[in-house]
């Protein structure tokens, strides 16, 4: 019986908002979204068409919040929510509570939720569907025996991992000589805090792993089909950084057998609507006839779906929603095996520091323009745009950059094309480490595992350092910037605190690593020289036009993306995007960061506290647990010392580069 839907509520904030949304206005069908006080202004409340605010920030008290999104639903009258992913959309409670409450759930039922979102069971489901799992233990014992003995029955190195939820949350390896006790309460503290349930199962650890998910969906007749695969192998701390589709290196034979076992999983459980069957495949030995594991089904659609939607042709939001209407899905096997096409690339470009243990960062957006005009072969999913502040509340995802081509060589030629026309600034983002990827040779030759990354940290996480004449192009920057604000050539026009040493000279300082770097400009926009110790440099036809600087050097035009600020001067090219600070005089203040004071690496909650004053510690003792960003970081100490200064309780909310605690010496 098919159940029209007029107006959809989207219980989600964000790109993935605002991807529903486009789908429905295509669809002629109205939405309403939900946003909470810190997304007033959200990109995705502006596009909809109408708007209800559920509460404060913090996603526990309003994106979390099932009984405001269902009264939010009653409120506009809406025939149905669409859960996008993360928050409730594995949530088998909130899909009943809208059945309930008569309201259709663009997703699966409850009960095809239930069977995958506990790992083991769904284990024990794929062995008796004769889907193929890693060997390991997901037993109802939870004690710290049962638990280790398992792991030395199954033999190290071994896998921990939360029964619920995924990204890495809750997930430890072990080794041999590991602390088998501290990684098992780790992985069960993370698995209660992020999901609210600290039971843990124990796998064999495939040390050469490559990641490969099928995208599949099911219908109420309980058909299933597969969209073919997505190769999400290169990862950091268990978030995907790369995703591709199909697989490359994938031969015919097991892109059948792993499609085969996808569908077999999802009629297993009589799955409705979209899922991606996730596999882990062993390629110590090579990919072909590699074996490969049922790891986990994720009941929902996935930040990844648009890669799979350009090689197939197909809207996977509009396919959401028609089943959840009551069709039929609209292509068998057959018909998707003839017209699947071509090769497509995403990557998710984040707010996060790439050289610092791609530490999650907060701040307001300088550069960033999603809707940029595009070729058909370029797609940019973002929710935010400059101007826009990524905080501490959500995921640091700012959006992602999507590529097609009829080969992958092709694609991936797109998707650098489409970093390189993608700037951002205001905040650090892992935009160069994306780039130094896609065109690693590694990568270019498909040799990709979820151990990527850490095998050639050496070339993708060394920073840029910065040269004398990216100083140069700063000055450059400002000057432009004076030109376009500020027409009149009166010096005493300017209001960004330069100092004049002669008629038509003055100096501009930056700060670098601690120490100032001098730099002398004579000219103007029309003919500048530029001195830094012994170099020396000169621009012609100096402009800057909206985000673009251009400049004439030795006869070559030369264009960079620059955003410049009263404290910064962010440059934006191929080869790196630098922010080089400009120095500002300050009054003198006292220095409160000694050598052993503790500061907040991120703003972020505390977890866990596991010293007192006074207590004496060793350097690298684990001394606090803090949350940011959904992911656990443990602080340790930074030398031998005795612990001072520590005023702080769990469940504080610390802001970042505040000062935690001091560990001090002995005799202080």
């Amino acid at each position: 019986m098919n159940r029209k839907i007029r107006k959809l509520l989207i219980a989600n904030r964000g790109e993935i908002a605002c991807r529903i949304i486009r789908t429905c206005h295509n669809m002629g069908i109205k939405t309403v979204a939900v946003y909470s006080d810190a997304d007033v202004n959200a990109l995705h409340v502006a596009m909809a068409d109408e708007t209800v605010c559920i509460g404060p920030a913090t996603a526990t008290e309003s994106y979390l919040v099932a009984d405001k999104i269902l009264a939010a639903a009653k409120l506009t009258s809406a025939d149905a929510i669409h859960p996008g992913y993360g928050f409730l959309s594995e949530n088998p409670e909130f899909s009943e509570a809208c059945a309930e409450n008569g309201i259709i759930f663009v997703g699966p039922f409850a009960d095809s939720m239930r069977a995958m979102a506990l790992k083991g069971a769904a284990k024990k489901l794929m062995e008796k569907a004769s889907v193929p799992v890693v060997p390991g233990y997901h037993g109802d014992d939870q004690s710290l025996e049962t638990l280790t003995a398992e792991i030395e029955n199954i033999g190290f190195p071994v896998l921990i991992k939360a029964v619920a939820g995924g990204g890495g949350k809750g997930m430890r390896k072990v080794h041999a000589g590991d602390n088998i006790k501290a990684a098992i309460e780790a992985a069960r503290r993370e698995g209660q805090n992020a999901f609210g349930n600290g039971k843990l199962l124990i796998e064999k650890l495939i040390e050469v792993p490559r990641h490969i998910e099928l995208q599949v969906f099911g219908d109420e007749t309980g058909r299933a089909v597969h969209l073919f695969e997505r190769d999400c192998s290169l990862q950091r701390r268990h978030q995907k950084v790369v995703e591709e589709a199909p697989a490359p290196g994938l031969s015919e034979e097991m892109r059948a057998a792993m499609g085969d076992a996808a569908v077999k999983a999802a009629e297993a459980i009589k799955y409705v609507g979209a899922g991606t069957v996730e596999f882990i495949v062993d390629v110590a030995n090579g990919l072909e006839n590699a074996p490969f594991y049922f790891m986990e089904m994720n009941t929902r659609l996935q930040v990844e779906h648009p890669v799979t939607e350009y090689i197939t042709g197909e809207d996977l939001v509009e396919w959401q929603i028609r089943i959840a209407e009551g069709y039929a899905l609209p292509l068998t096997q057959d018909e998707i095996n003839d017209n699947v096409y071509g090769h497509a690339v995403e990557v998710r470009l984040y707010a996060e520091d790439p050289y610092n243990n791609f530490m999650p960062a907060v701040g307001k957006i300088g550069m960033f323009d999603p809707n940029i005009e595009l070729p058909q072969t370029q797609r940019i999913d973002a929710g935010v745009a400059a101007g826009d502040t990524v905080s501490i509340h959500y995921d640091p995802m700012i959006g992602k950059l999507i590529a097609f081509g009829e080969t992958r060589e092709q694609a991936i030629e797109e998707l650098v094309d489409l970093i390189d026309k993608t700037p951002v600034s205001g905040l650090v983002t892992n935009r160069d480490f994306l780039r130094k990827t896609l065109t690693h040779p590694d990568f270019l030759a498909g040799n990709v595992h979820t151990g990527f990354i850490l095998e050639h940290e050496k070339t993708l996480l060394s920073p840029y350092k910065i040269t004398n004449k990216d100083y140069a192009i700063s000055a450059y920057a400002i000057l432009a910037d004076r030109q376009k604000r500020i027409p009149s050539r009166d010096p005493w026009d300017f209001a960004d605190n330069f100092r004049i040493n002669l008629q038509a000279s003055e100096t501009m300082l930056f700060d670098s690593n601690d120490n100032l770097v001098t730099v002398q400009l004579s000219g103007d926009v029309t003919h500048a020289t530029v001195t830094i110790n012994e170099d020396s440099f000169t621009a012609q036809n100096i402009t800057l036009t909206e985000d673009l600087l251009s400049y004439t050097e030795d006869g070559l035009k030369q264009t960079f993306f620059a955003d410049v600020s009263a404290t910064t001067i962010s440059l934006v090219s191929s080869k790196a995007t630098l922010f080089i600070p400009r120095h500002v005089q300050t009054a003198n203040t006292d220095d409160t960061d000694g050598p052993g004071t503790i500061v907040a690496p991120m703003p972020g909650k505390i977890l866990e506290i596991k010293i007192t004053n006074g207590d004496a510690v060793t350097k690298g003792q684990a001394l606090l647990v803090m949350e940011a960003m959904k992911m656990e970081q443990t602080i340790s100490a930074p030398k031998d010392g005795i612990v001072a200064g520590l005023t702080l309780s769990a469940g504080d909310q610390v802001s970042d580069h505040a000062v935690l605690l001091s560990v001090i010496d002995p005799e202080e």
